[in-house]
């Protein structure tokens, strides 16, 4: 057995109702002074009342900041942490989707390191353990809450960068599906299919391991089952319920066992052409999983019987194929785009976009295919040209 790690939230406190915990949480934390950071549509939709009345009835002093845009470039975080300098705040609570939740672990870290926000990009540079952090993700998608990396969009360069290190990891993550009833049903898709993506790609990647490969598989059976029940009737508490749990999971699984190129080729779409995180994940999933699956056909034959699909009978190759096919049906099924025309991508786009995706080494080191320029160009070019993803049979 080599050598691994596993890390999470220091503590995890899910199930429905469970935001009426955060007071506790907080006093266990010994905070006085507690800054809750959010966006704006979260504050209006009123759901910051069911994190505050806790936290008020625990003694706190609370103030929110609600400057959080989606998909957050790093002019935006510097904004925020200009904000803070000097602030005395002894808890930070993350409230929102996967953007507010990467923002609170970084501001937390800029609270007690003095370097430029920008120098931490990469794989563990952060010297000073932050503020401590409370996150409640108010999304089934990006498993932010008990993931230590945070990304951002680095305008100058039109691609995301992440910041990994052990310090982003919270002291508390609360994940209640009661706070997701509200999320609409195109959110719904896009960040519930994000999650799946994590739990695949993660299931499937090179640093996969015992520890995360059953989480991984349950993730991938909580979501296929309920997505689409989510997504079409959004009041459904038990789908709600899955929704929470699976992305979740997946994110436990993502952040110990890595995403591969799923991620480094959606990247790019995101800088260049502003498409929502999930949304590129789940469109390009298909045609990733379509060339990765001849590395490791026993694995992909378990997602597809993870989703629900009755492979008795089939081949590993043909089983393989039926999870590729799958996955495109159920992303067809919650309406995400099929293809990069759709987003806004031309044929001349790729090469360039190609390019891009093949310097994210840190993604394709952990793919279990090895991805050059040309097959990364390849695929994309299948992503642009049709909504059909060719199958295994045929390659």
């Amino acid at each position: 057995m080599s050598i691994s790690y596993f890390r999470t939230a220091q503590t995890l406190v899910t199930g429905t109702g469970s935001i009426s915990k955060i007071g506790e949480e907080a006093q266990k934390l010994k905070a006085t002074k507690v800054m809750i950071i959010t966006d704006k549509v979260i504050r209006q939709t009123g759901l910051l009342s069911k994190v505050i009345a806790p936290l008020e009835e625990s003694g706190l002093v609370i103030d929110i900041l609600d400057d959080v845009v989606p998909e957050p470039p790093f002019e935006n975080l510097e904004e925020m942490i200009t904000g803070l300098q000097g602030k005395d705040y002894d808890l930070l609570v993350g409230v929102g989707g996967g953007s507010a939740l990467d923002i609170t672990k970084v501001l937390s870290i800029m609270l007690t390191n003095k370097e430029n926000v920008r120098d931490f990009v990469g794989i563990e540079k952060v010297q000073n353990e932050g503020v401590p952090t409370i996150l409640v993700p108010t999304t089934s998608g990006t498993g932010s809450e008990v993931t230590y990396n945070a990304i951002f969009t680095d305008l100058r360069d039109q691609v995301k960068k992440g910041i990994v290190s052990a310090y982003l990891l919270p002291k508390v993550a609360i994940v209640d599906p009661e706070l997701t009833l509200t999320v609409p049903p195109s959110v719904t898709a896009a960040t519930g299919m994000d999650a799946l993506v994590h739990a695949i790609e993660s299931y499937t990647a090179i640093r996969a391991g015992e520890l995360t490969d059953g989480i991984a598989l349950h993730a991938i059976k909580l979501i296929s089952r309920s997505l689409r029940k989510a997504v079409y009737n959004g009041k459904d508490l038990k789908a709600r319920e899955d929704m929470a749990m699976g992305s979740l999971l997946a994110g436990i699984s993502l952040g110990n066992a890595g995403v591969g190129a799923v991620h480094a080729l959606a990247y790019p779409l995101g800088g260049k052409f502003k498409v929502p995180h999930g949304v590129a994940n789940s469109l390009l999933l298909p045609f990733v999983m379509k060339y990765n699956a001849v590395a490791d056909l026993e694995k992909f034959a378990e997602v597809a019987k993870a989703m629900g699909e009755n492979i008795e009978g089939l081949s590993l190759r043909e089983a393989a194929d039926c999870a590729v096919q799958a996955l495109a049906k159920l992303s067809q099924d919650v309406g995400i785009p099929s293809t990069l025309k759709e987003v806004g991508v031309t044929a001349e786009d790729i090469p360039g976009l190609a390019e891009e995706a093949s310097k994210i080494d840190r993604l394709l080191h952990n793919n279990p295919r090895w991805l050059t320029v040309r097959e990364i160009k390849k695929i994309y070019e299948e992503a642009y040209g049709t909504a059909e993803v060719p199958s295994l049979a045929t390659t």
